[in-house]
């Protein structure tokens, strides 16, 4: 497990767009648009597919109360959390609180892998992101139960006759 939080944790900061459609549109902060000085930009928000829109003048978007953090810093804090449940995951005083939180952690990714499954098959989706999405959210259940078996303490090697 740890080594596939780290492995993870890293495609967090390499590849930051392989977890972009799984973070769903409400954890969003709607930041004002850059302007990009291309027409007068009363009518065009960018993201006329988005159900949140909210890209024109931030002061008046309703947004989600959990909208915290812009798309890219949910993808860097969720693999700041990874890195840390890398390190938690390998040392033994740590190691129950660490799959505690890490099973929770799997558990809230769910709705990111629901909601972009939802908009695979969508208008906007492509067989391409059906695929994918289909794969990734049963994939989840494996590694809630493999984090929530890791809560119980390793059998010391005393046990096994390794002391007189």
């Amino acid at each position: 497990m740890g080594a596939l939080l780290l492995a993870s944790a890293s495609k967090h900061f390499r590849d930051p767009g392989f977890y972009r459609e799984v973070v769903p549109d409400y954890l969003c902060r709607q930041d004002p648009a850059p302007d990009t000085n291309q027409g007068s930009g009363d009518q065009s928000t960018g993201d006329q597919g988005n159900a949140d829109q909210g890209t024109g003048d931030a002061g008046t978007t309703a947004q989600h109360p959990l909208a915290l953090l812009s798309r890219d810093e949910w993808i860097a804090v969720s693999g700041l959390l990874e890195l840390a449940a890398a390190v938690g995951i390998l040392l033994p005083p740590t190691r129950k609180l660490t799959a505690t939180a890490l099973t929770a952690m799997f558990t809230a990714f769910l709705a990111g892998h629901v909601d972009a499954l939802v908009r695979a098959y969508g208008p906007a989706g492509t067989p391409r992101r059906r695929k994918i999405h289909t794969v990734r959210l049963p994939l989840q259940a494996p590694l809630i139960l493999w984090a929530w078996s890791l809560r119980k303490p390793a059998l010391p090697t005393e046990q096994h006759g390794g002391r007189v």
